[in-house]
């Protein structure tokens, strides 16, 4: 039936066959990106058609139907995104600064980084920490729904053409070591030091579809929300905030914030201009009770 429609869809990537193409992934293999962005899909719904040398998604996902590892490709495509370590030095600095004093006050930390992606952001993470000295009691979870993006962060391998913008990304940010001391090079690769994976348990996870499963004192979640719709965006973010400890903290990319979003009154801002933001010690109920007294 599905073959049979093809003729009748524009040949390119029209919004019936976008929609056709992401329902029958989520049917199939229970992988939910309907909700994310529409002109971030479209363009990576032609990078599909074009992997797959094929006219429509309608065509692409005759292929996905019938071969779990063609699945497994359309996933990485789909979920591509751009990172680099230390990826916005001033808010690192900023977590040097402003967030390290405050992890100071908890006897054992938990961080997650939502979204990882190939692991930039992870030993950044990872390298902040331990030159902070809070390294050795904390423990990091590095998630995200693409599987092949996972097992590059678990390896730890990039190239040396990267190196040269995240030294600088690293300075910038307040490093206060050598990063050349955190990898070895070899030829055109860098393996970054096991040292940094010791206390990271790596995991899939869907913002759009799984749940919470930890407390955490830190959350990351970073240039993941701008490729959500509003919808999705309300439902990663109240997963955010259940997953976070009172007084947790919570840092988004440069043009993601929570302002005018259902989860606002439950955060203070610790530095608007990098999207830092603590959750508060009460519930916004509380909080909304609170400033009612004060006016009346």
């Amino acid at each position: 039936m599905i073959t049979a429609l093809a003729p009748y869809l524009d040949s390119e990537n029209d919004p019936i066959s976008r929609e056709l193409l992401l329902r029958g992934i989520e049917l199939k293999y229970g992988y939910d990106f309907t909700q994310y962005a529409a002109t971030t899909m479209r363009r990576r719904i032609d990078l599909l058609i074009k992997h797959f040398h094929v006219k429509n998604p309608i065509e692409a996902l005759n292929i996905l139907l019938q071969s779990r590892s063609a699945f497994d490709e359309a996933v990485q495509i789909l979920t591509v995104g751009t990172t680099e370590m230390f990826r916005d030095p001033g808010f690192f600095r900023s977590l040097r600064e402003t967030v390290v004093p405050l992890l100071r006050t908890f006897p054992s930390l938990k961080v997650w980084c939502a979204g990882c992606s190939t692991g930039e952001e992870l030993f950044s993470v990872a390298i902040l920490l331990k030159e902070e000295g809070l390294f050795e009691k904390t423990t990091i979870f590095a998630t995200d729904v693409n599987q092949k993006a996972l097992k590059s962060a678990r390896d730890g391998i990039f190239s040396t053409a990267d190196m040269k913008l995240n030294i600088r990304n690293y300075q910038l940010s307040g490093g206060t070591g050598t990063f050349h001391s955190y990898y070895n090079a070899d030829y055109n690769l860098v393996k970054m030091d096991a040292s940094l994976t010791k206390n990271v348990i790596f995991s899939g996870h869907n913002l759009a579809t799984d749940g919470v499963f930890a407390e955490f004192q830190l959350i990351l979640c970073r240039n993941v929300l701008i490729y959500f719709d509003r919808e999705l965006q309300d439902r990663a973010l109240n997963l955010l905030r259940g997953s976070l400890t009172q007084r947790g903290v919570l840092g988004l990319g440069a043009r993601e914030t929570l302002h005018r979003t259902g989860v606002d009154e439950d955060f203070e801002v610790v530095d608007e201009r990098w999207r830092v933001y603590q959750r508060h010690s009460i519930t916004s109920r509380e909080l909304s009770r609170q400033k009612r007294g004060a006016r009346g």
